[in-house]
């Protein structure tokens, strides 16, 4: 079975972990998720790294937001980056984006655990021709939904 696993720096990591998950449901995708700082619990980050069975990494984290090449350096396997939003925010965006050559993360914005799924979902399909399929009606139903709301917008300001 196929799965992704969700790794967040910290419990307050969660709510962008819950955007993550929810497209992983939607897609029927396997997951799990963990807690594990790479600062606090370094040992536990490398254990869960490397007796996991996932496919792709989400890595989740904020300020200097180490986890992501922590966990790149411990598997062979995509490392998705997801900086969380604080009070600076360059710190945790140039941290996931920054990697040292030889231990690559692919990053997505500030809090967009639902681009890292999204990420993670696409790099899957590439051998699991169901999951392609449901990304290309994902797709389609964001295409579908921009044509209505144009539709309503053009429709409003008629009234106006």
């Amino acid at each position: 079975m196929r799965k992704i696993l969700i790794i967040m720096g910290s419990k307050s990591d969660l709510p962008v972990a819950e955007k993550a998950i929810a497209l992983l449901k939607k897609f029927c995708v396997d997951y799990e998720i963990a807690v594990a700082s790479a600062h606090r619990t370094p040992e536990r980050v490398k254990d869960i790294i490397t007796t996991s069975d996932a496919d792709v990494f989400i890595a989740i984290a904020g300020l200097s937001a180490a986890l992501p090449g922590v966990v790149a350096a411990h598997t062979c396997k995509p490392v998705i980056g997801v900086p969380v939003s604080g009070g600076v925010n360059l710190d945790a965006l140039l941290s996931v984006v920054q990697m040292p050559p030889g231990i690559p993360v692919a990053a997505v914005g500030l809090d967009r655990g639902d681009n890292a799924a999204l990420l993670a979902i696409e790099i899957m399909g590439i051998t699991d021709s169901k999951l392609s399929e449901k990304m290309k009606e994902y797709r389609k139903e964001m295409a579908e939904k921009i044509e209505k709301d144009s539709k309503e917008v053009v429709t409003d300001a008629g009234n106006r």
